[in-house]
C-alpha cells in the first residue's frame, strides 16, 4: 500500500490531513442519528426508550409510525451521500486515483458514526439504511465499468431475502456479507478491501442477536401494518411509560435495521 501511494507522488503529510479530515467530517455527518433526532426534539420521546430500543428506522416505524419515517428516512440516506461527496471532492483535487479509497473511508467513517454517535451515548442504529445509501454511491465510478455491481450485489440480495422470508435482518446480514466480495471483484484493491471487510463485519457484529434469533426461530417477520397506538410523546424526553403497543415491540425485539 506505501508503494501505491508514493506512486501518487502525493506529500504524506497532504494525505494524512486530508484522511484525517474526512474522517471526522463523515463521522460528524453520522452522527446525525435522524431517528433519535426527530424523536427526542420533535416527538419529545425518545425512541431509545421504546420497542427493541434500537435508533434505526423499524424501531422508529413501528413505535411512531406517521410522515415523520420519512424524515428519518431522508436524515439517512442523506449524510451517507453528503459525506462520500465531500470525500471524493477533496480526492479529486488530491489525485483522482485515489477517488475510490476516500469514498470507503468516508464509508466507514460514516457507518461508525451512526452505529456510535458521540453525540447521543453511542448508542446508535445498525447503520443499514445509511450503508445501502454508501453502497450506491460506491457503484456511481466513471473510471470503473463494473462499480455498478457492489449496489446490484448488495441490494438485490436484500430485496429478493427480504422480500422472500420478510426477515430484514436477513437481508441486512446478506448486504454486510456480500459487500466485501463485491468490492474485490469490481476493484482487485487491498485497501478497500481492508475497509469493506471493517464494514460488513460491522453490519454482522450490530445484527448478531438477529442471526441467533433466526436460528433459533424467534426472529419476528417484517410486516408494513402500523401500530394502531402510538407513543404518547414525554416532556421529559425519553423517559415515557411504555405504552402496550411499545412493549409488544419490545416483546418481539423486531429486527431494527437502520
Amino acid at each position: 500500500m506505501l508503494s501505491w501511494i508514493q506512486s501518487l507522488g502525493v506529500a504524506p503529510n497532504w494525505l494524512a490531513l486530508a484522511a484525517a479530515g474526512i474522517a471526522v467530517v463523515s463521522y460528524c455527518l453520522g452522527c446525525f442519528n435522524g431517528a433519535v433526532v426527530v424523536s427526542r426534539y420533535i416527538l419529545r420521546n425518545d425512541i431509545r426508550g421504546h420497542g427493541s430500543g434500537n435508533a434505526g428506522l423499524t424501531n422508529f416505524y413501528r413505535v411512531f409510525g406517521g410522515p415523520l419515517t420519512l424524515a428519518v428516512i431522508l436524515s439517512d440516506v442523506v449524510k451517507a451521500i453528503l459525506a462520500v461527496l465531500f470525500a471524493v471532492f477533496i480526492a479529486s483535487h488530491i489525485s483522482p486515483a485515489l477517488v475510490p479509497l476516500a469514498k470507503y473511508w468516508a464509508g466507514t467513517f460514516c457507518l461508525l458514526g451512526h452505529m456510535y454517535p458521540c453525540t447521543f451515548q453511542f448508542r446508535g442504529g445498525k447503520g443499514i439504511l445509511s450503508g445501502g445509501a454508501i453502497a450506491i454511491m460506491m457503484g456511481i465510478d466513471a473510471g470503473n465499468p463494473y462499480s455498478w455491481c457492489i449496489p446490484a450485489v448488495v441490494w438485490g440480495g436484500f430485496i429478493v431475502l427480504a422480500a422472500a422470508t420478510r426477515y430484514v435482518s436477513l437481508g441486512s446480514c446478506w448486504a454486510g456479507f456480500s459487500f466485501p466480495f463485491a468490492t474485490w471483484f469490481v476493484y482487485r484493491n487491498m485497501p478497500l478491501l481492508l475497509l469493506s471487510v471493517f464494514v460488513g463485519g460491522l453490519i454482522l457484529w450490530k445484527h448478531r442477536g438477529n442471526m441467533v434469533r433466526i436460528v433459533k426461530g424467534t426472529e419476528s417477520k417484517f410486516t408494513l401494518h402500523k401500530k394502531t397506538q402510538a407513543a404518547v410523546p414525554d416532556q421529559a424526553e425519553g423517559q415515557a411509560s411504555v405504552e402496550s403497543a411499545e412493549k409488544s415491540a419490545a416483546d418481539t425485539e423486531e429486527e431494527d435495521n437502520a
